[in-house]
């Protein structure tokens, strides 16, 4: 199974994807990470992502692509996770013709939406694990013993440097620019599914299983 988890930042697709990651076997594709890792890669196509980094330039469409063709190629048990791609009706476009070539196809896609004020609130005491990537908040979800994570027991914690109100609410507009189009091109589609990303991880997962079973029977 194919899916797209589309939301703003700090709806919570990244603590979704590592659940899915986890319990159904998938396979997450963030943009980032396949940046980086193609970059240590050595390969031909990472030579032109470091090239491009190095210049300062943003990658293009074309090379993101052709990452996530490689991912594709290698296969999943679980299927495919597609968190921070597409942003744009272009990269939406583009992604299709990709798995259409391959014989594959969207099977879901997942709105986590939200109250941006609430978010705001919620981001700005967020902090993660350097160490494993779990994420926790300063007042809502907190380390049972402070400065040690709960799952690896890690002490090192990070904070990102645009976790602030006024970071936040310009990532917020840009990301509504961008990226809010998609809404409608998926939900002409029939692919669209609205969860509440305000709600509590648990009911949030609860429903995005409900959705993805639902899919999967037909």
């Amino acid at each position: 199974m194919n899916i797209i988890l589309l939301g703003p930042p700090g709806a919570g697709k990244g603590t979704q994807s590592r659940r899915l990651v986890e319990e159904r076997g998938m396979v997450q594709l963030s943009t980032g990470d396949m940046l980086r890792e193609a970059r240590a890669s050595g390969s031909e196509l990472g030579r032109k992502v470091a090239e491009v980094m190095d210049r300062g330039d943003l990658v293009t469409d074309d090379i993101v692509i052709g990452l996530i063709e490689e991912k594709l190629k290698e296969g999943a048990e679980g299927g495919f996770i597609f968190d921070g791609f597409p942003r744009t009706l272009a990269q939406a476009d583009a992604l299709d013709a990709l798995l259409g070539r391959l014989g594959q196809k969207l099977d879901a896609v997942i709105e986590l939406g939200v109250d941006d004020e609430a978010l705001v609130e919620r981001i700005s005491g967020r902090y993660t694990c350097a160490d494993c990537g779990e994420v926790y908040h300063d007042t809502t979800r907190p380390t049972r013993e402070e400065g040690v994570c709960d799952v690896c027991g890690g002490t090192n914690f990070r904070r990102r440097a645009d976790d602030n109100p006024e970071s936040l609410r310009q990532r917020l507009m840009e990301y509504y620019k961008k990226t809010s189009p998609l809404i409608g091109y998926y939900h002409a589609k029939g692919l669209l599914h609205r969860v509440d990303g305000m709600k509590p991880v648990e009911e949030v997962a609860a429903e995005i299983d409900r959705i993805l079973d639902e899919v999967a029977q037909g």
